[in-house]
């Protein structure tokens, strides 16, 4: 089983992208997926600072893959998306189906994101027709779904499985980020860079629900399924991915590395990440079970 880290789903100053990832270049993790996933106006990071960015992660050994835009909404996303894809060096992370589109069309094997519905046997079996050499589980699908995929799964197929991280749950035209301040999407003056994790967003008790993050919806809690390695190797899961966050994210790779390998207790990592994350932890969506749920320290708390 490998640790990949997802693409940043957040705005961050240049200067914090590049300081990121010549530090996760010293982490133990396997793959790094690369890009911009989630808004077009987000400008600080060009094409080619992806790829240079990839080119040395590629030489500390690590498997870079680029990742396209979620949601495509005009010609200038499709001419980078277009350079993305005639990289020439790097897998590409298709997050739209347009992407698999031009992708296929090239004949250049790809993997398909959390944002593409796979839900069923029919559409795995699709995508691996279309060049696919990989897919990341939705979010959304409980391990008791994923087996049923797993048990038709095309041959020569990976499977990814979101496990850390503030869930990307929706994607919309319109810019929440921007309209939290009162301000029209083309002119959001890029608020976003002033919220490292997204805006928590609480209900009228006071509780955290949901985080904003420009056109993104994510859940509030973070998504932790590092009490499921068990789980996840009977299922026959291959990669485990984590979400960058604004601080700590080499540590919490650290403990899934620990973990996973047997070197540190499950509990004593669960400990340690209550520490980390910026907000409390979920796993519901594994159990299908509400996402917003915690079943892994419920058991804990019942066991003792």
């Amino acid at each position: 089983m490998k640790l990949s880290l997802g693409p940043i789903l957040y705005y961050w100053e240049r200067d914090a992208v590049f300081n990121f990832y010549d530090e996760i270049a010293n982490t133990p993790v396997d793959i790094v997926y690369l890009g911009e996933t989630v808004c077009a106006r987000r400008h600080l990071i060009g094409t080619s600072d992806w790829i240079q960015m990839a080119e040395k992660l590629a030489d500390a050994g690590k498997e870079a893959v680029l990742s396209s835009l979620s949601l495509i909404e005009s010609e200038s996303d499709l001419k980078r998306l277009r350079r993305i894809a005639e990289n020439g060096k790097f897998s590409v992370e298709a997050n739209d189906m347009g992407a698999v589109h031009l992708l296929s069309a090239a004949k250049i094997p790809f993997v398909a994101g959390p944002h593409i519905n796979t839900y069923n046997p029919q559409t795995l079996e699709m995508l691996a027709e279309l060049g696919a050499k990989r897919w990341v589980m939705p979010v959304e699908m409980s391990r008791e779904a994923l087996s049923h995929m797993q048990a038709t799964r095309p041959a020569g197929m990976e499977t990814e499985v979101f496990a850390y991280g503030r869930l990307p749950l929706a994607f919309s035209a319109r810019c929440f980020t921007a309209r939290h301040y009162n301000l029209p999407k083309d002119d959001c003056q890029f608020k976003c860079l002033d919220f490292a994790d997204g805006i928590t967003l609480k209900t009228r008790e006071g509780k955290p629900f949901l985080a904003l993050n420009g056109i993104q919806t994510q859940s509030a809690s973070v998504y932790n399924l590092i009490g499921e390695f068990d789980s996840m190797r009977e299922t026959g899961v291959d990669i485990v991915r984590i979400s960058p966050q604004g601080f700590h994210t080499a540590d919490v790779i650290r403990l899934f590395r620990e973990t996973m390998e047997g070197r540190l207790p499950v509990q004593e990592a669960v400990q340690q990440m209550a520490r980390l994350m910026p907000d409390q932890a979920c796993d519901g969506y594994w159990h299908g079970r509400p996402g917003i749920e915690q079943s892994y320290l419920q058991k804990a708390e019942d066991a003792a």
